[in-house]
Order: C-alpha cells, then sequence, then structure tokens
C-alpha cells in the first residue's frame, strides 16, 4: 500500500509497526516520524483509522471480561520468550493432554 510518491519513511515500515504506534510502544521521535508520514499519506492514514476503529471496537466488546490469572502467566510468559528470541513451544508443557489413566486393578475396586 502506498499513495504511489516518496516518503522519509517507507510506508512498508509504517504499515509493519502500525500496532506499535497504535498502542504507544515506541519512541516519541518515532511517533513523530509515524505521524508525519500520515499527513502526507492517506492510504497509510487509512489503514492507521481502520485499524484504530477495530481496536476501539474491540475494547468496547470485549474490554470487560476479567482473565483468569494463569492464562494471563501463560500469554505473559509466551510474550518474553518470543521478545527473548527463544522458541515457542507449539504446545505449552501446562496445557497437554495428560497421558490416558492405568486401568483400576480389582483390588482398588
Amino acid at each position: 500500500m502506498s499513495c504511489g510518491e516518496p516518503h522519509e519513511t517507507d510506508c512498508s515500515e509504517i504499515l509493519d509497526h502500525l500496532y506499535e504506534f497504535l498502542d504507544r510502544e515506541m519512541p516519541d521521535a518515532d511517533c513523530v516520524k509515524f505521524e508525519h508520514h500520515f499527513e502526507e499519506c492517506s492510504p497509510c492514514l487509512e489503514k492507521y483509522g481502520l485499524e484504530q476503529a477495530v481496536k476501539k471496537l474491540v475494547k468496547r466488546c470485549c474490554g470487560h471480561d476479567d482473565v483468569p490469572g494463569d492464562l494471563r502467566a501463560k500469554v505473559m510468559g509466551r510474550i518474553e520468550l518470543i521478545r527473548s528470541g527463544q522458541a515457542v513451544p507449539d504446545q505449552d508443557v501446562a496445557t497437554a493432554p495428560a497421558p490416558p489413566a492405568a486401568p483400576a486393578s480389582p483390588q482398588e475396586s
């Protein structure tokens, strides 16, 4: 996506980091760079507006649910693994299905 005009910051860089901008998870200098890009690039500004609207809608519709503590801990653990560059397992060990139980012996019945 691009308006076809040259920009100081390429549209692909803007779109790759759009959620970091929306969540204010980037340095102020980068935020200024994004704001400047949006002033001159209407396709990126439109994409920003759409993603901002979706984010607000999700917050309004789903923002009131309480998250179980163990789920929050698992998600945060995975985020930390990703940030540290470690491999993330396909299935969490804690959520792996338990092996089938051995049949009860006649003495236990």
